[in-house]
């Protein structure tokens, strides 16, 4: 009964905790405003009953000015869109708009706490006009439940990372060939959606999967458990400290290109060896590659029929072949970085983290609100069974985690570490001591040194 007595007292003092600090939530909104301005919040909240003084939280939006300063300055318009499950007592989904930086690490946005995940439809009313790209794990998974194996996985990724049109439609022909009904269902799913064939260059990137929005939840797993003020003030700390850590790194790179940048162009320039150039006397080079993959490439645009450069904005191999045959024949072209989209400049990526997020006074120097109504937590929705807390994972990944871990015991017979026979284990063998037959070896091996080591004891007497 003790135990019990003080697990409802520690219980109450938890969930009383979680209770009041939607209470405190207006008042953090305006200490986040005044210390880094130009900073969004935005809270949303609903009446229960006419002319209630008390309002029922539904959802608060952040994007911290710092940040939003930053991302203008990198020039890179991409933001990923995902979210994770807040974990029990807390309430709702954490949803993070996470961008790509200039060394292809994450560049978190924006990030909010919601009622209920419905990414989809707010971005089809808010942004009708933006190019929206579906990440291809999460087409892969839906493929899965009817057309599964490695070979349509194969299929799939050999549409998805053709870049250009003619290469698309031949690898959609060869699933075809597959599979006609895993290519219908394809097929109603717009190209320019996953396939980096149909992409436009705005995005200086040609990402395919949500690598930056995963790597963002997960340094975000200890927050989805604690109170949402708490939680909210999880993430901005966070983010603080990624930034110097950024910083630190900064300070030992040199170059004109990003540490990223510069591994990916020296692969580039190690393929553009291979190929062979044939010049038209102006600014259009036709290129022949190591595979005899034939393109044209105009200096004058920047642009290659292989259109790799357009979708980076780094110089494929065909480009820096000809930048290499520019050189040769005393032109000025300088440093084949130079042809580099600025995305990718060490220069860009330091001047996208001097926007610092500025830390907050504690709760007692917070300005207070005005608004004489209270805000309450959201209405909880009971749900049979205990609270899970972990996600999901697919059957994909249950796979990738046995494999990584250790294998599966599933269907194999049991051998008892007590008396050696199979069917059952030591904590339900029956079998006496002396009446064992089947020991293992390593028993035997310890017997046997007993029994010599007794031997020796009496040989020494």
């Amino acid at each position: 009964m003790k135990a019990y007595r003080a697990l409802r007292v520690a219980t109450g003092i938890i969930q009383r905790d979680y209770k009041e600090q939607y209470s405190h939530i207006r008042n953090y909104a305006l200490e986040l405003k005044r210390s880094n301005p130009y900073t969004t919040v935005r809270i949303q909240h609903e009446s229960a009953q006419p002319n209630d003084p008390t309002r029922v939280f539904k959802r608060i939006y952040i994007c911290l000015g710092p940040l939003k300063k930053g991302f203008a300055v990198l020039g890179r318009d991409l933001i990923g869109l995902d979210g994770c499950f807040m974990k029990q007592p807390a309430q709702g989904h954490i949803l993070t708009a996470v961008g790509v930086d200039s060394n292809n690490g994450i560049y978190p946005v924006a990030y909010a706490i919601i009622e209920k995940e419905c990414l989809l439809n707010a971005v089809e009313e808010l942004f009708p006009c933006a190019e929206h790209r579906f990440y291809l794990r999460h087409i892969h998974h839906n493929m899965k439940k009817k057309w599964n194996g490695l070979a349509y996985k194969n299929h799939l990724w050999r549409c998805s990372t053709a870049t250009t049109v003619p290469e698309f439609e031949l690898a959609m022909n060869q699933l075809k060939e597959f599979n006609k009904d895993c290519h219908k269902w394809l097929t109603d799913i717009p190209p320019h959606q996953w396939a980096r064939s149909h992409f436009s260059g705005r995005a200086v990137s040609d990402v395919l999967l949500s690598n930056m929005c995963e790597v963002f939840n997960r340094w975000l797993i200890d927050a989805r458990d604690k109170p949402i003020v708490t939680a909210l003030e999880y993430i901005r700390e966070y983010l603080m400290k990624r930034i110097v850590n950024v910083l630190k790194h900064q300070s030992k790179c040199d170059g004109p290109l990003t540490p990223g940048a510069t591994k990916t162009f020296e692969k580039i320039k190690e393929e553009a060896s291979q190929c062979s150039i044939l010049w038209n006397g102006g600014q259009q080079y036709q290129v022949s590659g190591l595979h005899g993959r034939q393109c044209v490439v105009d200096m004058g645009r920047r642009e290659c029929a292989c259109r790799k450069w357009e979708l980076t904005g780094m110089p494929c191999k065909h480009a820096v072949a000809c930048l290499n045959n520019m050189a040769f024949n005393n032109q000025q072209v300088g440093v084949p970085e130079e042809w580099v989209h600025q995305v990718h400049w060490l220069m860009r990526w330091k001047e996208t983290y001097k926007c610092h997020i500025v830390p907050l006074n504690g709760k007692s120097m917070w300005p207070k609100s005005n608004d004489p109504t209270k805000i309450l937590p959201p209405l909880k929705i009971a749900t049979a069974g205990r609270p899970k807390k972990n996600r999901r994972k697919s059957a994909e990944e249950i796979l990738e985690m046995n494999e990584k871990e250790k294998l599966s015991r599933k269907g194999k017979s049991k051998q008892c570490g007590k008396c050696g026979t199979y069917g059952h284990n030591k904590r339900g063998c029956t079998n006496e001591a002396s009446t064992c037959v089947g020991t293992k070896t390593s028993s035997k091996r310890k017997s046997g040194k007993r029994a010599q080591s007794q031997t020796n004891d009496a040989a020494g007497n």
